[in-house]
């Protein structure tokens, strides 16, 4: 299958986000190769998208949101985990594509070793688990996947399925917006969780007494 261009992420991240299904991300490394079928996207909208990490403008953390397209941003979150996300949009604009799922068709015994325990369906079902399954982290962060190297992302083989829309996971505003891509039916698309506000206080104590 021919790789993506550059052409393709040039767009933005709600066109890109549901022909990114099915395609494959391949990961090369010294330990071998690894290439993951995503399953489940979300797009996000920079400046005009409250949930986007560049939705107040360009800062160094993510400054690569920015362009030039094709790129790979990387975020760590919850303080623990990363999170990759495909640059989408002409240059100085910003959007995004966070890939949240997918399963690895190749190098599976290298995702195990990244993630020891887990089966074969949950290796790369959530966006955490992705980035850990493929062994990416923070110093991936800009990394081209158009240009050949390491990371490189593959035309989808048939769109043979159904594209299922719904609401993004886990954010606190625009929740409601339905950015959030899957394969209808697709064993390894991750469970969807609503965000659900912190309660303090008085409030803690009544919301405590309500579900009892």
């Amino acid at each position: 299958m021919p790789a993506v261009e550059r052409s393709f992420f040039a767009r933005s991240s709600q066109e890109v986000a549901p022909e990114l299904l099915g395609c494959l991300l391949v990961r090369e490394t010294a330990e071998g190769r690894r290439v993951l079928r995503i399953s489940e996207v979300e797009a996000y909208a920079g400046p005009l998208d409250p949930a986007s990490h560049g939705y107040r403008g360009k800062t160094p953390r993510n400054a690569v949101m920015f362009g030039p397209p094709g790129h790979l941003y990387v975020y760590f979150t919850y303080g623990m985990h990363f999170c990759i996300n495909f640059v989408c949009s002409p240059e100085d604009e910003c959007s995004a594509v966070l890939i949240r799922a997918g399963e690895i068709v190749e190098g599976v015994e290298l995702a195990r070793a990244a993630r020891p325990g887990s089966s074969e369906r949950d290796l790369a079902r959530g966006p955490a688990r992705l980035t850990k399954a493929l062994g990416l982290a923070r110093e991936d962060n800009g990394a081209d996947l158009c240009d050949g190297g390491a990371l490189t992302v593959l035309e989808r083989a048939s769109a043979d399925f159904t594209v299922a829309t719904g609401p993004r996971v886990g954010v606190s505003t625009a929740v409601d917006v339905p950015w959030r891509y899957w394969i209808a039916g697709d064993r390894t698309v991750s469970a969807y969780k609503a965000h659900k506000p912190k309660v303090r206080g008085s409030a803690a104590s009544a919301a405590s007494a309500t579900s009892s």
